[in-house]
C-alpha cells in the first residue's frame, strides 16, 4: 500500500504508464449495455484477466481494478448494494491475479445519476457512500486508489475525506474535461486540480477528453497549477455512433506531446486498447 509521500517519490519524476479503456473493450467482447459491469465481469473473469494481462505486457505500471461503478448507490440499482464489500474485494483480487507485477488501483467514479453531486447538502451522503467502497478496497489490499471521470470538485472532496477516514493509500484524482479546459460542472479544470491537490490527492489530472491537437496546450496550462504528478488519460477521439476515430499512431503522438508539456502519468480512456498503450511505451523508449 503506497502512502501519498511514497507515491509522489516514486511517480513524481519520469514518465509512467497507466492502463487503457475497460468498458469499451468489454462491450466489444460481448458485455451487454446497461448491465451491472462489475457483476458481468465476475461472471466472465477470463475476459478482464486477458485484457489486464495485455495492458501489463504493453507496459502499464498501474492497472485500474474494474470497480469503477461499485459504489453502494450504483449497485443498489441492480439489487446488489448488500454485496458492495464482496464485489470490491473480489475485483481487486481478480486484477491482482491478472497483473501480479503491476500496482493495482481501486477505481472509483462519479455518483452523478444517483445524487446531485453539485449540492453541498449531499456531501455527507456522498462521503459515506464512497467510504463504504473505499473500506472494501483497502480490505482487498489495493495498492492505491484511482478516482476518475469525476464531474464536480465536491466529488473529489468526498472521496478524499472518505479515504482519509479509512487510512487509505495514495489517491489519484482525475476529472472528465472539455477541450476548453472546463469541467462538466463549468468549473475551470485548473482550479479544480489545484484545490484537489491541496486537499490531499497524490496525483491529479484529466481523463475522458478527446485526444486531439488542442490537448497538449491544455496540459501545459494545467501543469502550471500542479505540483504533484499530472495525469492524462484521453479518449481515442470523440465517439461517432459509438466508434472512436483516432488511430493508434495519432493517439501516441498526441500523448507524447502531452508528456513534453508536463504530463507524467499517461494512459488511455474510452476507445483505447493495449495496442494504444504499447505504442506510447514504444515511443517513449525510442
Amino acid at each position: 500500500m503506497l502512502t501519498r509521500e511514497a507515491f509522489i517519490s516514486q511517480f513524481g519524476t519520469g514518465v509512467h504508464l497507466l492502463d487503457g479503456a475497460t468498458g469499451t473493450v468489454l462491450i466489444a467482447a460481448g458485455m451487454p449495455r446497461g448491465c451491472c459491469t462489475e457483476a458481468w465481469i465476475l461472471e466472465h473473469p477470463q475476459v478482464i484477466k486477458d485484457l489486464q494481462r495485455a495492458y501489463a505486457e504493453a507496459g502499464s505500471e498501474i492497472i485500474y481494478a474494474p470497480t469503477f461503478r461499485a459504489q453502494p448507490m450504483v449497485l443498489a440499482a441492480h439489487g446488489l448494494a448488500d454485496q458492495t464489500e464482496e464485489i470490491n474485494r473480489k475485483l481487486i483480487a481478480l486484477s491482482r491475479s491478472a497483473a501480479p507485477d503491476c500496482l493495482i488501483a481501486g477505481n472509483l467514479t462519479t455518483l452523478r445519476g444517483c445524487i446531485d453531486t453539485s449540492d453541498s447538502a449531499n456531501l455527507a451522503r456522498m462521503t459515506a457512500d464512497y467510504q463504504r467502497q473505499i473500506a472494501a478496497l483497502v480490505e482487498g489490499e489495493a495498492d492505491l486508489l484511482a478516482a476518475e471521470t469525476l464531474m464536480h470538485p465536491l466529488e473529489a472532496r468526498a472521496i478524499l475525506t472518505a479515504a482519509a477516514a479509512e487510512n487509505a493509500p495514495a489517491t489519484m484524482i482525475s476529472f472528465a474535461c472539455k477541450s476548453d479546459g472546463s469541467l462538466y460542472s463549468s468549473h475551470a479544470a485548473a482550479d479544480a486540480l489545484r484545490l484537489t491537490q491541496d486537499t490531499g490527492a497524490a496525483a491529479v489530472g484529466i481523463n475522458c477528453i478527446a485526444a486531439d491537437d488542442t490537448l497538449p496546450d491544455l496540459m501545459a496550462k494545467l501543469r502550471q497549477h500542479v505540483q504533484v504528478p499530472l495525469l492524462c488519460k484521453p479518449n481515442a477521439g470523440r465517439a461517432v455512433q459509438g466508434r472512436y476515430p483516432v488511430d493508434v499512431k495519432y493517439f501516441a503522438r498526441i500523448v507524447r506531446s502531452c508528456i513534453k508539456q508536463g504530463a507524467n502519468l499517461v494512459g488511455g480512456c474510452c476507445g483505447t486498447s493495449p495496442e494504444y498503450i504499447r505504442s506510447i511505451h514504444d515511443g517513449i523508449k525510442s
